[in-house]
């Protein structure tokens, strides 16, 4: 196999991202004829298909690999060009993917960001995916860190513990009143609010506490803010971080079904296995900002 061209693995990076031959060709300032023959010498190159020709586009396996090593040549040309010149910075901005949760994200996650993309000058590319599935996306290339409930280290990867998000079975004392006046062993039937079809959290919840998921109505909210404010408003009952409901539980405008049972979510922070000092830098702020808002993770 011969040697990919920086070349080759810009247009490919781009391809991905903007998920047409034509969107990537305007982002290279190239024809979408010159995307195609790049994409088709590094397939002839490997002899491997790289990219599967639908709208958007998608990766075979063979794929997925490449964009990994892409995207790690994409990292190491922006520390060298930093460590190169006197103040440390860049020409451009270099664009770090990660993989997030969504209660994460609108909790702690964004404060870890906030302050180093300013220092380091560079971007976010946010996925937001479920804390259970976001190891797929950092296994095929498209992420370079995610948060997770894996502790095990994927391929290429190194994991460390970020702490515990404690979570709370709540609802408004008005739906209570109407739906659990018989306790937890009435809640299969009451209504409940989950964020998609990954969520399983309440499902956990009623296995645990009464006896089995049971068949209730369902609302599906698929962000977190909107998640928790339709607990509040009694549309029904819902699992939610401490974050979103402490307050509301202490001033009496939520109910805790089960205070003594909470659900504690193990997080952990899974990154490539690579010398930067880019992805150095955004790991320790997370790990400093999980220090301050999750947790200890007792092991």
């Amino acid at each position: 196999m011969q040697r990919f061209t920086l070349d080759q693995l810009e247009t490919l990076r781009a391809l991905v991202q903007d998920g047409t031959f034509e969107k990537a060709a305007r982002r290279l300032h190239v024809t979408a004829s010159a995307v195609s023959q790049r994409v088709k010498a590094m397939e002839q190159s490997c002899g491997r298909v790289l990219v599967q020709r639908t709208t958007p586009v998608r990766l075979t396996a063979a794929g997925a690999v490449v964009l990994r090593y892409a995207r790690q040549v994409e990292l190491l040309e922006a520390d060298t060009e930093r460590a190169l010149r006197e103040n440390g910075s860049a020409e451009r901005s270099v664009q770090i993917s990660l993989a997030v949760n969504a209660d994460s994200l609108a909790t702690w996650f964004l404060g870890a960001l906030a302050g180093v993309a300013d220092e380091l000058d560079i971007t976010f590319d946010l996925h937001r995916e479920d804390q259970e599935h976001t190891i797929s996306l950092l296994r095929s290339g498209a992420v370079m860190a995610a948060v997770t409930s894996d502790r095990e280290s994927i391929q290429g990867c190194v994991t460390e513990p970020l702490g515990r998000v404690r979570y709370r079975a709540v609802a408004t004392p008005a739906f209570v009143t109407r739906w659990l006046a018989r306790g937890l062993a009435a809640l299969p039937a009451a209504p409940v609010v989950t964020f998609d079809s990954n969520d399983d959290l309440q499902d956990s919840f009623l296995r645990a506490h009464a006896g089995g998921p049971g068949a209730p109505p369902r609302h599906v909210i698929p962000t977190s803010h909107d998640f928790a404010r339709a607990v509040l408003l009694g549309m029904g009952w819902g699992v939610l971080p401490e974050q979103q409901c402490l307050d509301e539980i202490a001033d009496g405008r939520l109910v805790e079904l089960a205070a003594a049972h909470p659900v504690d979510v193990p997080l952990y922070w899974q990154r490539w296995n690579l010398s930067s000092p880019l992805l150095d830098a955004v790991s320790a702020a997370v790990r400093v900002q999980a220090e301050w808002t999750l947790r200890p993770l007792t092991v």
